[in-house]
């Protein structure tokens, strides 16, 4: 091991970050300055990786949970050779730099994730870490074996005071994630201060009891630190805490602070740290060029090890063409062929049980989908039975039992997703949204397709009460940006989301599904399962201009049907709307056409839906047009409650006459 070499890597690590943090005004330098010594020598002798392809699938990963820490990733990325520039390091937290304030995932090169809120970079790797089993069980062979790589992450003090942290690492220990390293930068600060005034917690015992192996060591011997991740792959049993001992801004005079976290410096002290670091103060931005020849052999020794993988991925291809064909298939996110449940008009059923027995079909379909729910597989109705359920002793199962850890199972669900190769789904109760929420709000920010089923989606959820009626969630999911929401209406419409969902590559997107039984309704669009890609469809034409438009989203399309009805001295149209935001979008022309109203006179609008009112006002001429719910429910009968709050067709009619 050239110590050497990696002691200059670290040395130009400092260098980089101080200067870029105290051009940009902006960002925090304690843990580059502290973690330097890890970042050189995880990248520099214990990562596989090859900086000349950031995508090869059997690298190593390396997930930042303290995002916060960014320029100690974007220093070693720009050293080891990715398509990092010094341009970009000296543009830090400016506009269309590739070096933003946290690292983001297909934003820059080499960065596996997006990191920030913490605590989430730590489940996305447990969830790294799952996809690797779960590969390796289908592809790997007796002779060949080409999925074996190791996920690795850094956490800090605040990372493991997150709840998410403590979610995840239960689950990893519970699956026996050998391949799971975790670094903890044991520096004792947070931003208020020392982490003894909020946090004594025994970390190694707490890790311990969720069955990891522990080690422990110093953020500044590089051998020890080879050693211990050794000693880490050495037991395939058990994930693997290293804590190191560290200094936050270690070098600088405000290092062991608070105050070295989360501000620049000051130009005295970046000065005073370039001193002790050996550099002139009058030189920014330096780099050493021992650092740079090492560097460059390491890259031509990642290049290398991926050629040797690229000829042994050849020949098991070869051998075996069959499991090649899957295998890109999954890494496409292929969508085979295949034929779907169909129901006939008049059908009752939950579209929550239309799902269930659509997801095995989408199963045989999407060979890289996999998910579970969070102990709500029965009443989510997302079992896979067909293809087993995920454990230490089972790896190819494709059904995982999440337990009741809504937040890591959305993050995990990211973190398979992420890893490539596999697509994830994961479930719960709608009302438990709020519990994935910030999951989802970073899936959505890295474009994961990952589909998220949220059954119970309304007050018809009944006699659990108001803890459990969503009335709000569905619309702050439709307010995440690139995040797709879906609400079918009925079975078929349920079949046809679910394909639509499938077919999605770019962002995630949410399933809304009742928990009463809904019945299948006649649709006068013929082309509707097109149509519905604008967002909404005709279900009931009622004439070229009718006197009133119906706009329903789910369930309440039948509400809707059965309001209609009640009054035949009217002609009403009605329209699923079942992806609200996305028919908000489209030009005027077309919604003019789908509602029979324009600007210029029409169609009278009436929105109708189990839930708060907000958004909705985008489509109505007046408040009293829009039949919501912007109060909690009660707890009873589905029916009753909603006859309790005169959620009824009988008052939907009235609405419609006046």
């Amino acid at each position: 091991m050239d110590i050497k070499g990696l002691e200059a890597v670290a040395r130009s690590i400092r260098s980089l970050a101080v200067d870029a943090i105290q051009k940009a005004n902006s960002g925090h330098p304690g843990l580059p300055l502290g973690c330097a010594e890890l970042a050189a020598v995880l990248y520099g002798e214990i990562m596989k990786h090859n900086p000349a392809d950031s995508h090869w699938p059997d690298r190593d990963r390396f997930l930042l949970s303290a995002g916060h820490g960014s320029m100690l990733l974007y220093s070693i990325l720009y050293l080891c050779g990715y398509k990092v520039s010094l341009d970009d390091i000296k543009q830090f937290r400016q506009i269309g730099s590739r070096c933003p304030g946290h690292p983001e995932y297909g934003w820059t090169d080499g960065v596996e994730n997006t990191s920030g809120p913490l605590g989430q970079g730590i489940a996305l790797a447990v969830g790294e870490a799952v996809a690797e089993t779960m590969l390796a069980a289908r592809f790997n062979t007796p002779e060949f074996t080409v999925v074996d790589h190791y996920t690795y992450s850094l956490v800090g003090e605040g990372c493991l005071m997150e709840g998410v942290a403590s979610e995840a690492s239960s689950l990893a220990g519970h699956l026996k994630l050998g391949k799971l390293i975790v670094f903890y930068d044991e520096n004792k600060i947070s931003i208020d201060g020392s982490t003894d005034e909020a946090f004594s917690e025994d970390i190694a015992a707490r890790y311990r009891a969720y069955g990891w192996q522990v080690l422990t060591g110093s953020m500044y011997d590089m051998e020890e630190i080879v050693g211990l991740v050794q000693q880490a792959k050495s037991d395939t049993e058990h994930p693997s805490l290293i804590m190191l001992k560290s200094v936050i801004g270690k070098f600088s005079p405000l290092a062991g602070t608070s105050a070295a976290h989360g501000a620049p410096l000051g130009e005295e002290n970046v000065a005073a740290t370039k001193k002790l670091l050996g550099l002139n103060p009058e030189e920014f931005f330096a780099v050493d060029e021992a650092a740079v020849s090492y560097c460059a052999r390491r890259k031509s020794a990642g290049a290398a090890v991926e050629q040797k993988w690229q000829e042994l991925f050849e020949m098991w291809s070869s051998k075996y063409p069959e499991k090649r064909a899957e295998w890109d298939a999954m890494f496409n996110l292929a969508v085979n062929d295949g034929s779907l449940p169909e129901y006939k008009l008049g059908d009752s059923l939950a579209t929550r049980k239309a799902s269930g027995t659509t997801l095995p079909y989408i199963a045989d379909m999407c060979p890289a989908l996999v998910g579970g729910s969070a102990d709500l597989e029965g009443p989510n109705s997302t079992a896979l039975k067909k293809y087993g359920i995920y454990s230490a002793d089972n790896r190819t199962g494709r059904t995982i039992r999440f337990g009741i850890r809504e937040f890591a199972m959305a993050s995990i669900a990211s973190g398979l997703t992420l890893h490539g190769g596999l697509r994830a789904f994961c479930a719960t109760f709608a009302v438990f949204a709020d519990y994935m929420r910030p999951a989802i709000r970073l899936a959505s920010l890295m474009k994961l397709p990952v589909i998220y089923i949220l059954t119970h989606d309304s007050i018809f959820v009944g006699e659990d009460g108001p803890t459990h009626q969503p009335v709000e969630t569905v619309t702050s999911l439709r307010i995440i940006p690139g995040l797709q929401v879906l609400r079918p209406g009925d079975a078929e419409e349920t079949v046809a989301a679910w394909k639509w969902a499938v077919s999605v590559t770019d962002h995630p997107v949410c399933l809304l599904l009742t928990r009463q039984n809904v019945s299948v309704y006649e649709k006068d669009d013929p082309d509707w399962h097109n149509t519905m890609k604008c967002g909404a469809y005709i279900v009931r034409r009622a004439g070229d201009v009718p006197d009133v438009t119906i706009l329903a989203a789910g369930s309440e399309v039948e509400l809707a049907l059965q309001a209609a009805r009640l009054v035949p001295e009217k002609s009403v149209r009605i329209i699923s709307v079942i992806d609200r935001e996305l028919f908000a979008s489209q030009p005027a022309e077309l919604k003019s056409v789908l509602t029979g109203h324009s600007d210029t006179g029409g169609s009278r609008i009436i929105a109708v839906e189990a839930g708060v009112a907000a958004g909705w006002d985008r489509f109505t001429a007046c408040t009293e047009d829009i039949f919501c719910l912007n109060r909690f429910g009660e707890s009873g009968p589905g029916k009753k409650v909603a006859e309790h709050l005169g959620f009824t067709a009988e008052n939907l009619a009235a609405l419609i006459r006046r």
